[in-house]
């Protein structure tokens, strides 16, 4: 894999995969610059490139999750500043980004997951399904299931064409 389609990949999908990886660690930059350098080691990229670097940030990312909390044992520091789902910033459509993380972060893990690959990824279930090791169809009632609790969570109404 040459410079220039690194560049590319990681100008495409790195703040996607920073997001995701925010699910589990408070280091996702780190999770993600090593996914790309993994990448990079293989030297031929895999033939599902997007689910494989989805599923190899994931892994890092629990495990950079679980090296916090072993640390943290030993430590005297608090670690309750996690970072913030979403960046603030002025939104027409009156979305509570505050709101949004907490509502986000209530729902269960393999639910919130699959909401950030999809939402804010562009995974298609079918990715989704390869990076969590589940089925497709799984995923997709996961999504539809997490996202209706959001709507009810922050009071949003159901798309005209959903109802």
């Amino acid at each position: 894999m040459g410079p220039d389609q690194l560049a590319a990949l990681v100008d495409r999908y790195a703040a996607a995969l920073v997001l995701y990886a925010r699910q589990w660690c408070a280091c996702p930059e780190d999770v993600v610059q090593t996914a790309f350098l993994k990448l990079v080691r293989i030297g031929t990229p895999p033939d599902n490139l997007l689910p494989w670097l989805y599923r190899v940030v994931r892994n890092g990312a629990i495990d950079a999750s679980r090296a916090a909390r072993r640390r943290t044992r030993y430590e005297s520091a608090a670690a309750d500043n996690a970072p913030k789902w979403f960046s603030p910033s002025y939104d027409p459509t009156g979305l509570d980004a505050q709101a949004a993380s907490a509502s986000l972060a209530h729902l269960p893990a393999e639910t919130r997951e699959i909401i950030v690959a999809h939402l804010w990824g562009g995974l298609t279930f079918e990715q989704i399904a390869e990076a969590v090791g589940s089925s497709a169809a799984t995923c997709y009632r996961r999504y539809a299931a997490g996202l209706e609790v959001l709507r009810q969570k922050l009071g949003a109404e159901r798309p005209a064409h959903a109802k």
